[in-house]
């Protein structure tokens, strides 16, 4: 059973995969869609979910809040308080749509198609 075993762990350490998290976060949010593995796009949306979330109420400590989520990164944090977060205002959640586009040539490993919706 897998009771308790909700954390994708990607064999990486904890601080390796916060890097990850926040590397695949800055990547959708400013090109808006891309195509990782499916198990690395279902541990992102729920990280990139709370962020929209937070990013639709602009204030000083949101924006703190979200720009030490994703190490301090200006751009990405500033095209989430421009951009995205006003574009779902009305929406009441599920801002990412997650598409499996197949498997990867090298490694068989499953693809997926992550974007906002």
């Amino acid at each position: 059973m897998r009771h308790h075993d909700t954390v994708r762990k990607f064999g990486r350490e904890r601080k390796v995969r916060r890097a990850l998290m926040r590397s695949l976060a800055h990547n959708l949010i400013l090109e808006e869609k891309m195509i990782t593995t499916e198990a690395k796009a279902k541990s992102l949306r729920p990280f990139v979910e709370r962020m929209v979330t937070t990013a639709k109420e602009d204030s000083v400590a949101n924006r703190r809040l979200i720009a030490s989520r994703l190490g301090n990164d200006e751009v990405a944090t500033a095209k989430l308080f421009s951009e995205i977060g006003p574009r779902y205002k009305e929406r009441a959640g599920g801002y990412v749509r997650i598409v499996r586009v197949g498997t990867r040539q090298g490694d068989g490993a499953v693809q997926a198609y992550i974007g906002f919706v």
